[in-house]
């Protein structure tokens, strides 16, 4: 019969499939990842060169220095031991950090086992027996029923062409989910440690407080004394003695919401490091143990979307979202599935392995989506939608990294400029109290007055904590808002617990 039209096509038609196949043919978008956002600063008005000077360990003046690398090991720039030490245990006791290693596992295998199942053949091995009763009508011989043992043993390979891509980018979309687990088990990293550093400076803020309040309690309670002594000769008036026993009862009802948060910022440290609460092990931690880190690293704005662990989290699943529409689009064109399969079959068991009962097959099918109601342009459509959703997302998330770092930049620079005038606020109220209480002494002014210089003397102690602490939590706040610096680690941490 000689050949129609079609079917000079066919042969055509397969050629052409089998050359897209090989050629590796993929629908759907190649993914190219987005650029940097074009800008060399993170806020308008320049940074300065250093930051203001006060008085004391904390008040170093800090030196911004743009381009520098951030050590892996930030906090170590802290120069405290204890806190360090305690880093490095919450690394391997954190249940966060275990969770997130085991997530990273678990996208590993989905796409080993993905990749075997859709790039590779399917080769199953089969042996089987059965025994039947049959009827002999069926074979046109009423009345004759007789058993039948039937046994088998085959091999079957079945492969299905991957000729438009679906599975390579379903593969695609895998790979992208190991990245961003990969990034979520480094956002847990960082995490993990701006808390802990953020909370052990905030209990050392604390216990500044404390011991500041304690000790104008100490001094107001020595005051009242020397009242009454004053009172019981008819010096003073009962009113002074009176107001400053107000004045020392309230300096003492501040004490037990500041030991309620120390203890609670302890119970966080705790957790943070994979220990219970009431584990003595827990060191303590106080400003004098921290040093100023002088020299700041900031990164360039171009390389922060290639060092922020929740940025390139969201580029991944901006990626898998692309892949999802190349998946959508392969399902619209034609699937080929190859089989054969090879074996004997034969009425007893030992027939199964003789080679006169062997039997094979070989086959193959094309399958071609023609009407399934809008069903498949309807999820390619959507997987286009969820695509733009995630590039929005990931926008979005660009411009909160920016604002995080635009708000340590300025904020070290106003922890400076308020320390240092929380210092000369200090030490005028510290000198007004001290010239009050030689001027009450010789009845140069009245206790009023003195009463005031005390309540200001308090204020300024308890800020000048305030401010010194601000100033080691909003340096680590700046290092967590650039990155952390993971990818400078020789060896990086976050390996711990994933595949090789």
């Amino acid at each position: 019969m000689a050949p129609t039209p079609r079917t000079r096509r066919f042969p055509r038609y397969s050629a052409a499939l089998c050359c897209a196949a090989l050629a590796g043919c993929m629908v759907g978008p190649d993914y190219r990842a987005p650029a940097a956002p074009q800008t060399d600063h993170y806020t308008v008005a320049p940074l300065p060169e250093q930051t203001a000077s006060a008085p004391g360990a904390a008040g170093v003046p800090q030196r911004f220095a743009p381009g520098v690398e951030i050590p892996a090991a930030w906090w170590t720039l802290f120069h405290c031991e204890p806190l360090d030490t305690l880093i490095r245990q919450a690394l391997v006791n954190s249940p966060n950090i275990t969770s997130a290693q085991a997530a990273l596992r678990e996208a590993h295998e989905n796409y080993r086992a993905q990749f075997g199942g859709s790039l590779l053949p399917s080769v199953d091995a089969s042996l089987g027996g059965q025994r039947e009763k049959f009827n002999g009508v069926t074979f046109g011989e009423p009345g004759v029923v007789d058993y039948l043992n039937l046994y088998n043993a085959s091999v079957n390979v079945s492969y299905k062409l991957d000729v438009f891509g679906g599975a390579r980018r379903q593969l695609e979309g895998l790979a992208a989910q190991i990245d961003y687990q990969r990034y979520q088990l480094q956002g847990a990293y960082l995490a993990l440690t701006a808390n802990l550093v953020t909370a052990a400076v905030k209990e050392a803020s604390l216990r500044a407080q404390i011991d500041a309040t304690e000790r104008i309690a100490a001094d107001q309670d020595q005051q009242l004394q020397v009242l009454n002594q004053q009172f019981e000769l008819g010096g003073v008036a009962k009113t002074a003695v009176l107001a400053q026993q107000t004045l020392l009862a309230q300096t003492r009802a501040t004490l037990p919401p500041l030991h309620q948060s120390l203890d609670q910022t302890r119970h966080q440290l705790a957790v943070l490091a994979g220990m219970l609460p009431s584990d003595p092990a827990l060191p303590e931690f106080r400003l004098e143990m921290f040093t100023l880190p002088q020299t700041l690293p900031v990164s360039l704005p171009s390389s922060l979307v290639r060092q922020r662990p929740d940025i390139l989290a969201s580029e991944a699943l901006l990626h898998q979202a692309s892949a999802q529409v190349g998946v959508a689009a392969a399902a619209m064109y034609p699937q080929i599935t190859l089989s054969a399969s090879y074996g004997t079959e034969a009425l007893t068991p030992a027939g199964a392995f003789q080679a006169a009962n062997t039997i094979w097959s070989l086959g193959a099918n094309l399958l071609q989506p023609i009407f399934q109601g809008g069903q498949l342009l309807s999820k390619k459509r959507a997987a286009v939608a969820a695509y733009e959703q995630a590039g929005a997302q990931y926008r979005e998330t660009v411009l909160l990294a920016f604002q995080n770092v635009a708000d340590s930049l300025r904020a070290l620079d106003h922890d400076a400029t308020g320390l240092k005038a929380q210092t000369e606020a200090w030490r005028a109220a510290s000198d007004s109290l001290t010239l009050t209480r030689g001027q009450y002494r010789v009845g140069g002014v009245s206790y009023l007055a003195l009463l005031d210089a005390q309540r200001q003397y308090q204020q300024t102690v308890v800020s000048l904590a305030q401010a010194q602490a601000s100033r080691y939590a909003d340096t680590a706040a700046l290092f967590q808002a650039l990155g952390g610096g993971w990818w400078n680690a020789p060896a990086p941490v976050a390996a711990a617990g994933t595949p090789h």
